[in-house]
């Protein structure tokens, strides 16, 4: 059994989640996943079966599209609404006119400072293990590139928004840097990855419908 999945991942559910229920509804066991979802994020999971293992690496490296909803004056351990409150600041005075402004910052090649909530090694621990014990470590940032960022929506606090972007561009962490930079604090309450690479979110299908019918034969 070879080939991929596109799965839409529900809120609530971990990657690994995914690929168990996967595993047993096809009762195959060489199943994984390209590219993390947390359990917050909804959206375009792309699972690899047999033999289709071997393509991680090209489905990593694919650009990624998101749509997500930051809130302002809120900036917490895990840069989500899922995590605990380290500063709450007020945001009534920012402006539509400065939100904008703050956003254009955002676009091209950027350097990034990975979260402690990512899966990016430190001495061979995954950052979301060291954060999980309370442990923070010194991280260094990382080349990306922001293809495109627009506003979709602005109902302070909430601001809903869209980007495309390449590969290790963590949305969690743009919210914070954005946030930063209006002065107030931000944090992401809902995320969704709408594309991974070739594969969009109308391709997708729910944990509940998929069948062996949805397995592709993929090459990259």
């Amino acid at each position: 059994m070879d080939g991929i999945i596109v799965i839409n991942k529900p809120q609530g559910f971990t990657s690994h989640d995914v690929v168990a229920k996967v595993r047993k509804k096809l009762n195959f066991k060489k199943i994984g996943h390209a590219g993390t979802l947390d359990p917050l994020a909804t959206g375009v999971l792309v699972l690899l079966l047999g033999k289709s293992t071997k393509l991680f690496d090209a489905f990593v490296g694919y650009d990624k599209a998101y749509k997500a909803t930051l809130i302002l004056g809120t900036t917490t351990d895990s840069a989500d609404t899922q995590g605990h409150i380290l500063k709450t600041l007020p945001y009534e005075s920012i402006t539509v006119d400065q939100i904008n402004a703050a956003f254009k910052k955002f676009q091209g090649a950027l350097q990034q400072l990975p979260p402690m909530v990512s899966a990016v090694k430190h001495k061979g621990k995954k950052l979301y293990e060291l954060a999980r014990k309370g442990l923070k470590v010194e991280r260094q940032p990382r080349d990306i590139i922001i293809h495109r960022l627009s506003i979709d929506e602005i109902q302070i606090p909430k601001v809903k928004f869209s980007l495309d972007c390449s590969k290790g561009t963590y949305v969690r962490q743009l919210a914070e840097d954005i946030g930063e930079a209006l002065g107030c604090g931000a944090c992401i309450c809902q995320i969704e990855r709408t594309k991974v690479g070739p594969f969009s979110l109308e391709q997708a299908v729910t944990l509940e419908e998929f069948n062996e019918s949805h397995i592709r034969h993929w090459q990259g």
